[in-house]
């Protein structure tokens, strides 16, 4: 995670200190309210800058913040995906109406 590092080291340097997690997640938080308005923008709900490009910025600077606090939390995050996604699956299933019948 090579951005991380660097952001830790720029952190350090400018604050003398880096991120908390709770900060990551405030920053975290952020970067979601900031992709909401790309939305809405993109939905025709509000003026949007950047178009396309901006949008894919900020989903990708979201999907970063979560890989950060993944691993700041130590949690396997290709694992908890997958295990999510079949425990999902089955609610969802389970609430389908039997086809058979």
């Amino acid at each position: 995670m090579r951005v991380h590092e660097l952001y830790d080291r720029l952190n350090e340097h400018q604050r003398g200190r880096t991120w908390t997690r709770e900060e990551f997640m405030l920053g975290f938080m952020g970067d979601v309210g900031d992709l909401a308005k790309l939305v809405m923008g993109a939905e025709g709900a509000r003026t949007m800058r950047g178009g396309k490009a901006a949008l894919e910025h900020e989903l990708a600077d979201c999907l970063w913040s979560v890989i950060v606090l993944a691993r700041l939390y130590e949690i396997d995050l290709e694992e908890a995906f997958r295990r999510t996604m079949t425990e999902l699956e089955q609610m969802i299933i389970s609430k389908l109406p039997d086809e058979e019948g």
